[in-house]
């Protein structure tokens, strides 16, 4: 990622952080108030940021992810196999396609709390 804005940077901290500390609500309060103060499109650039943290350095494009059983998973489990594969894959056009899929079908919340929760699990099981 380059060129991201400090804000969007210091918001996917504090996201990380409330996620770390299993604070599911601190979460969603602080996409709430990116969402008031920078509309969805601030949601999106911080949900971007961690599907960024969780994929780490590849390729430009033609990453490949695999998600064992993703089509019985829950909507928000897909949502998170599908937006960190576009991030992956430098797709940004399908990343929008999916928020915006997220936001009609009024999950969005629990797509960028799987999403969270998906990124902490990677950085722990780097780190261990």
């Amino acid at each position: 990622m380059t060129d991201v804005p400090q804000q969007t940077l210091d918001d996917a901290t504090a996201v990380l952080h409330s996620a770390l500390a299993g604070d599911g609500d601190a979460v969603v309060g602080t996409f709430d108030k990116v969402v008031d103060r920078a509309g969805l499109a601030g949601a999106y650039g911080v949900a971007w940021c961690l599907a960024a943290t969780m994929v780490g350095d590849v390729p430009a494009s033609g990453a490949a992810l695999d998600f064992p059983g993703i089509d019985e998973a829950g909507y928000d489990t897909r949502w998170v196999a599908r937006f960190v594969s576009a991030y992956a894959n430098a797709d940004a056009d399908t990343g929008e396609a999916l928020f915006g899929a997220a936001v009609a079908d009024g999950l969005l919340p629990d797509c960028l709390l799987t999403l969270a929760g998906s990124t902490v699990a990677t950085l722990r099981s780097r780190a261990g």
